[in-house]
């Protein structure tokens, strides 16, 4: 177990391939990232509302409170104010929590606590400590839910200094860049699609991580680009699919993380 503040380095030397046998959910790919590395470092824990005796709102944490009790997966009150600061208190003290929001739509709550304190720790302390924190959860529309619960937070939140936002758009990301944010000393916010959560995609059972600012080129074209992130991804692709049976060929960039965002691979 780890148990100093120092954490390893996520090895971005592995990049297994893409293709293969194993296919899993979504939900099953972020469960397997927490997972393992809470296995690896006891200062890593999830909180939340329903995440632990329930086994999630979504299932995403479905048979972790089995294998690491309640004290590193703890259900939470409907109170995104106050268990979002304790968590920020928490990483300060050096532990790495993991912090599940229902939805997005419900971080407004927690806006000050997420936007003017975790980001600005590091920077507020005089480099001395940062905040080692990933807020994770449902963004964007959400099925047979209101607005209220379905907004696209990264237009508010990712041009704030000191974060870091990562939105994938399969399964195969999602273990790779949860497992990165995770290791990362700096608060990430990580954005995931409720209605994504049953998608399935190979993931390899060997352990890999994905770094943050380096997009994936998933289709390439000589006529245009279409550039997103998360589940409209595939809306761009299918989108390329039927351009290309018009004579008009795609480039399709998945941008993976919009901060640091891959300006290089854009232009």
């Amino acid at each position: 177990m780890t148990t100093a503040f120092a954490t390893p380095k996520p090895d971005f030397s592995r990049t297994p391939s893409r293709e293969g046998d194993r296919i899993i959910q979504f939900r099953e790919a972020l469960r397997e990232a927490m997972t393992e590395e809470m296995r690896k470092d006891e200062r890593v824990f999830l909180m939340g509302e329903e995440v632990a005796y329930y086994n999630g709102a979504y299932k995403v944490s479905q048979g972790m409170l089995e294998e690491f009790g309640d004290k590193r997966i703890i259900d939470t009150p409907i109170s995104e104010s106050g268990f979002a600061g304790l968590a920020i208190g928490a990483a300060m003290y050096g532990l790495r929590p993991i912090v599940e929001f229902m939805s997005w739509s419900f971080s407004l709550v927690a806006a000050d606590a997420i936007l003017n304190n975790a980001p600005k720790m590091l920077y507020m302390s005089g480099g001395q400590w940062g905040c080692p924190i990933v807020f994770r959860g449902n963004d964007g529309a959400g099925g047979q839910l209101g607005s209220t619960h379905s907004w696209c937070v990264e237009a508010l939140f990712s041009n704030v200094p000191g974060l870091k936002m990562a939105i994938p758009s399969n399964p195969y990301d999602a273990k790779g860049l949860l497992k990165t944010a995770i290791l990362d000393d700096d608060p990430v916010f990580f954005l995931e699609s409720e209605r994504m959560l049953g998608d399935k995609g190979h993931v390899p059972e060997e352990e890999y991580y994905i770094p943050f600012g380096q997009a994936h080129h998933m289709r390439e074209g000589s006529d245009c680009t279409l550039i997103s992130w998360g589940r409209p991804v595939h809306f761009c692709a299918e989108a390329a699919e039927e351009l290309s049976g018009d004579g008009i060929e795609c480039d399709v960039l998945d941008m993976r993380t919009v901060r640091p965002l891959d300006i290089d691979s854009v232009i």
